[in-house]
């Protein structure tokens, strides 16, 4: 038995869908949630750049004394896996599981692939679903007004701004009658009543964060914290937002905390 926390970071609330599915999972497991909202949205930086900050945010966490990190962001784990692997404890991402998945339920039609601008440059689901999945079109779309949007409050099923957005960026792949999408950037899961309205409900949705999730559960069978499954959030950004919406968003109340990162490299 460990009885050390799990850590989990995003560039923002994206990845309180990993954490949704990690609570649900793993009741009793202790999680350390971080929130790099103060430096979202991550989608358009350059890669250099996000492989200082992936950095930064799993040493923050390993100051917290974790035993497992789930790195829930689509774009460090295109942009920045050789931090990933060079962390001094496992690091679930957030490709192999989704693509397994993708992989393990098979079915017929081209794979959507729908992420932030950094990791739709990356290749890397593309490239792991091609491999994957001989045979099958895959088409990636890069969807940079979401995590905006859903940073700044805009998650409402109804929302007009998302469902427009919506109709923007995934028409072109209702269109090429997709039969699987996956949703590359853990923020978009906030957002999948919305998407799946524009697609219709003929279109299988895949969250990489629940696949995550998923994976990392598997990880942990036999060294299960018994403890009281506690859940400290940290955000680097607005702290009132944070608290507003983070618990609309988990289904649960929290006691956010604020924390200072260190200068980030020119």
């Amino acid at each position: 038995m460990d009885n050390r926390p799990i850590g989990v970071f995003d560039s923002g609330f994206g990845g309180l869908t990993a954490v949704r599915a990690l609570r649900r999972l793993l009741p009793e497991e202790d999680i350390v949630f971080f929130a790099d909202n103060g430096r979202a949205p991550y989608g358009s930086r350059p890669a250099e750049q996000l492989r200082r900050m992936a950095r930064q945010d799993v040493e923050l966490l390993l100051a917290q004394g974790v035993k497992l990190i789930v790195a829930a962001c689509g774009t460090v784990s295109s942009n920045a896996a050789e931090v990933l692997r060079a962390a001094p404890v496992p690091v679930i991402g957030m490709i192999e599981a989704p693509v397994e998945a993708i992989r393990a339920a098979g079915g017929a039609g081209a794979i959507g692939v729908i992420a932030t601008e950094a990791t739709v440059r990356a290749g890397a689901f593309a490239a792991a679903l091609r491999a994957a999945c001989p045979g099958r079109e895959v088409l990636s779309v890069a969807c940079p007004d979401f995590v905006p949007l859903i940073e700044s409050g805009h998650i409402r099923p109804d929302d007009p701004d998302v469902a427009a957005a919506a109709e923007r960026y995934l028409a072109p792949l209702r269109e090429r009658e997709i039969g699987t999408l996956l949703l590359g950037c853990t923020h978009y899961g906030l957002i999948a009543p919305a998407i799946r309205a524009c697609l219709g409900g003929g279109v299988r949705l895949v969250e990489a964060s629940a696949c995550a999730a998923v994976s990392a559960a598997e990880r942990l069978r036999g060294s299960e914290n018994r403890g009281g499954g506690t859940l400290r959030c940290l955000t680097s950004g607005d702290l009132a937002l944070f608290t507003a919406l983070a618990p609309l968003l988990l289904g649960e109340e929290i006691t956010p905390e604020a924390e200072a990162l260190p200068p980030m490299e020119a």
